[in-house]
């Protein structure tokens, strides 16, 4: 090839490092044709276009990503302002290539030269398929996709009007049009012309108030009226809404300029005219004792009066809809005027009201001016429970957003169970719904407390369960097998629930003796946790003859424990127990050690010493890929092997059990009794349930996800797709959701919960699928979920290249940069750019970067050639352990406040304790 006029000679020749690529160019020349063709159809993904190019094959990317140049399976090109070049180019060399939008600069033999779009033909590689040896085969379909997931909880709706019954009449016209307007709602289009209004507030006085069938009969009233109208800052709050205001920020020119016409011109006379007469016809209709009247025209009050909201001129302008609004009304906050007398004038008439209403046995009608006139919802509700209208007044308290363990309560006695048990199972307020019944129906507050012990049950949360079901005394039968199963889980809720079946059972010491004798006998520093479990539980219970029975082998084990380097002190707790006065422990107390300080700090709190280093090569491979491992109580592991299905490994490396479901992904339950195992099948994901205590598993659903939280609480797992952040379910017998985010506006990349906080982070592109945002939402669990943060990742422009968050909201999202001057070994450079809980640091010669956290440790990971490193470090950023494999499959990191496992597809498996800093290797074999 000759060069053409335009080529020049480039002082870069190729891209270097890791840079976006758009588009690959493949020479056949170098390659041959058929390995060229071969890359090309391997490199094609849907969306993607092929074209011939300078002898070669153009492969245009559907969505440019990141690629290491190095490993590209051809020329990586790179779009710039429009143009796909091969090589960076200096402002000067593209100055004298000149290439139009669209165009290709290809450098080859040290030569750029630039090919305009109406050079390129479009190639079809489905031509390149060589078919002729195919034949026709039927197939058959494997059923539909999985179904979406059902929602349990549909929202119900507010109550309306006519829900309170016959009796509370439609809204008047008129208070239709006042609400609107003070609501800040539009009005339509549709409304009275200028010069019919400005000759309806000119009307003599002696014709009464627009709408009404009465004139005026007190002079006095309107004079007291239009004085308070007069235009002031202080305003009778009409919104009826509980959700806080924003920030005032000062009022803006149209609201200058409507306060000036106010005092200056003739509107505020007519203003306060229009609304004077509105009222004093009010006042009229109460003073008369025509309520069906007084209730069309009633205007709702909100509690507190609002400095900050902007008074309406009063405009008619029809009502959209005749519904209480739970959450206020929509629109800027606007107020009727008047001051506080006015506030005050209408809610000594709406008392009144109420009050006569309850004399004349009009309970739905008193109800409503409760819960829509004067805002007190939670009174209302009181007063429809106390007058047995329990349907109406748990859609109330529903609707109106009140605290969640009331809603319970009320759902409950109005004997919809499945509804009452849902929400409580939604927002974690069994508790609270359990003692709101118990002070007015302990018969059926102990039904729902059963019903949250077999909540709990269920979850494999057998200590609470026990605890929760133990008052109800009749049911202690049935939390005799919760706590056998209990003690079958081990553990320092299995210790405890030893001392609960020896002494709270008839015949719990005889069934209990032998696993005492084994716990008190065993003089290891593992069980010293539970030992001291059981003792506390010991000083709990009453006395009696099976107590006196275990003090003093109790108290020899303790004393025991006390006595080995580097345990807790038992001291404290031995003080209490010989306390008990108790006969059998005379004999001890001259043995009875003093407290003591600990001799020695946990690892976690000792940051002086030194790091902890793994080294794992190709030696240590093991005989199945791990796709993902979490450690369980009682330093068990549980490893997910892909096809091969999901295996429970004991602490000397024997396997203990086998399931045999597909396990890619694990996300395990608090208790560490129970896991779901995922498998990618195409878009769903199929989600099967392992029994970690019964040593079964089954299938349960198939599920379409984007992200999920990676440990659930047994009951509660959340998940994101299709713009949808749900709360599973994952003990009904298909999925369903307990509550949702119908559209977050974006894809969640990332999910992180614990028992109080839910956090994730959501990508924005803009409808030409480009980067626009990520944002991080935060909410608070108990008593909700309730959102209480949403914000932007400032500074960030291009897509992350590493993410982590913490449940509370602390986000990392990473960049990568190539510098080719900075040589830092295989060390990340990390510089942080802090904005509120947000850190984008930027790492520096990295392949694969990637970052996890937890409140109080994170953990580094990163590769360079063939050397995979994950670096642990501490809230005070010293690192405490560096794991090094090698090999190409990178590292997976699993981290948690006790425990970091990491491992690859090698089966090579490391995990850490976070308390003793042991390190322990798990064969897998």
């Amino acid at each position: 090839m000759s060069p053409a006029p335009e080529a020049v000679r480039p002082r870069v020749q190729v891209h270097r490092g890791t840079v976006k690529v758009a588009a690959y160019w493949f020479h056949p020349a170098i390659l041959g044709e058929a390995e060229a063709r071969r890359r090309v159809l391997e490199a094609w993904r849907p969306g993607a276009t092929v074209w011939a190019l300078a002898g070669g094959h153009l492969l245009k990317l559907a969505t440019p990503g990141l690629c290491a140049v190095e490993s590209a399976p051809g020329l990586p090109l790179v779009l710039e302002s429009g143009v796909l070049t091969s090589a960076p180019l200096s402002p000067k060399e593209r100055e004298r290539l000149a290439p139009p939008v669209d165009a290709v600069v290809l450098v080859h033999a040290g030569i750029a030269r630039m090919y305009g779009p109406w050079e390129l033909r479009q190639v079809d590689p489905g031509a390149w398929l060589d078919v002729s040896e195919w034949r026709h085969v039927s197939v058959k379909g494997l059923g539909a996709p999985p179904p979406p997931v059902k929602v349990a909880l549909e929202p119900v709706p507010p109550p309306t009007r006519e829900r309170f019954g016959p009796g509370v009449p439609a809204l008047a016209p008129e208070a239709e049009r006042m609400l609107a307007r003070m609501a800040g709602r539009e009005v339509p289009a549709v409304r009275e012309g200028f010069f019919a209004r400005l000759r309806r507030a000119f009307r003599p006085q002696t014709e009464g108030a627009p709408g009404s069938t009465l004139a005026p009969r007190r002079a006095g009233w309107l004079d007291w009226v239009r004085s308070m109208f007069s235009v002031t800052t202080n305003a009778a709050s009409t919104s009826g809404t509980s959700a806080q205001p924003a920030e005032p920020q000062g009022p803006g020119a149209l609201e200058q300029l409507k306060e000036w016409m106010l005092r200056n011109t003739l509107l505020g006379q007519l203003v306060g005219q229009r609304k004077g007469d509105y009222l004093r016809h009010l006042f009229e209709l109460f003073e008369e004792g025509n309520l069906d009247e007084a209730l069309r025209h009633a205007i709702p009050l909100g509690k507190d009066l609002d400095a900050r909201a902007k008074l309406a001129l009063g405009v008619p302008g029809p009502r959209e809809t005749l519904r209480i609004q739970p959450r206020g009304r929509g629109g800027a906050a606007q107020t009727f005027g008047g001051g506080p007398a006015v506030f005050d004038a209408l809610r000594e008439r709406y008392r009144e009201t109420f009050r006569r209403l309850e004399r004349e046995g009009r309970i739905d009608e008193a109800a409503f001016v409760l819960a829509e006139l004067l805002d007190a919802a939670e009174e209302a509700v009181s007063f429809l429970e106390r007058h047995g209208r329990f349907l109406l007044a748990a859609e109330l308290a529903e609707g109106r957003n009140l605290p969640p363990g009331l809603v319970v309560r009320q759902w409950f006695l109005a004997k919809d169970v499945e509804r009452a048990v849902a929400i409580a199972r939604r927002s974690g307020v069994f508790a609270d719904a359990v003692l709101r019944l118990e002070k007015t129906h302990p018969t059926q507050a102990q039904a729902l407390r059963l019903l949250w012990a077999e909540s709990l049950a269920e979850a494999g949360d057998w200590p609470r369960a026990v605890d929760t079901a133990w008052p109800v005394a009749s049911a202690r039968h049935v939390a005799r097998a919760w706590v056998e199963r209990g003690i079958q889980a081990g553990g320092m809720g299995g210790a405890k629930l030893l001392a609960r079946l020896a002494l709270g059972f008839p015949d719990g010491f005889g069934a209990a003796r032998k696993d005492i004798q084994t716990l008190l006998s065993d003089d290891t520093p593992l069980r010293a946790p539970e030992r001291l479990s059981f003792a506390t539980e010991l000083l709990r219970e009453s006395a009696s003859d099976a107590r006196s029975a275990l003090l003093v082998p109790t108290v020899r084990a303790l004393m025991r424990d006390e006595a080995v380097e580097g345990l807790p002190s038992n001291a404290k707790l031995l003080q209490q127990l010989h306390a008990l006065k108790d006969p059998a422990l005379a004999a001890l107390r001259t043995d009875l050690p003093t407290p003591r300080p600990s001799t020695r700090e946990s690892w976690a709190a000792s940051p002086d010493l030194p790091n902890v280093r793994v080294w794992m090569d190709r030696s240590h491979a093991g005989a199945h890929a791990v796709h993902d491992a979490v450690v369980l109580p009682g330093r068990r592991v549980l490893l997910a092997l892909g096809e091969a299905g999901a295996r429970l490994v004991g602490p000397d490396g024997r396997t203990l059990a086998g399931f045999d479901v597909p396990a890619f992904s694990l996300v395990l339950s608090e208790q560490g009794n129970r896991a779901l195992a995922l498998a990618r099948r195409g878009d769903p994901w199929r989600v099967s349930r392992l029994d970690l205590m019964e040593r079964r598993a089954s299938h349960w659903c198939d599920l379409e996800l984007e992200a999920w939280a990676p440990t659930y609480d047994g009951e509660r797992w959340f998940t994101a797709a299709r713009n949808t952040v749900s709360m599973v379910d994952t003990l009904a017998a298909e999925p369903r959701s307990l509550w949702r985010v119908p559209d977050v506006g974006g894809t969640v990349l990332l999910m992180a919960v614990d028992a109080k906080h839910l956090s994730f982070l959501v990508l924005h592109l803009t409808p030409a699928q480009v980067f626009e945002r990520v944002e991080r939402w935060c909410y608070e669990l108990p008593g909700g979920p309730v959102l209480r943060g949403r914000e932007d990742i400032k500074s960030l422009r291009e897509s992350p290249a590493s993410l982590a968050l913490t449940p509370d909201g602390e986000a990392m999202v990473g960049r990568i940069v190539v510098s080719e001057e900075l040589d830092l070994g295989p060390w990340p450079y990390l510089a942080p750019v802090v904005t509120r809980r947000f850190h984008l640091p930027t790492f520096h010669d990295s392949n694969r970067v990637g970052e996890v956290r937890t409140n109080s440790w994170r953990v580094t990971r990163f590769q360079k050639d063939e050397l995979h490193t994950a670096v642990l470090r501490d809230s005070a950023n010293h690192a405490r352990a560096t794991v090094e494999f090698s090999g190409t499959p990178p590292q997976v990191v699993r981290l948690t406040e006790d425990w970091c496992v990491v491992h690859d597809l090698f089966g090579r498996v490391v995990w850490l304790d976070l308390h003793s800093g042991e390190v322990h290797r798990v064969p897998v074999v």
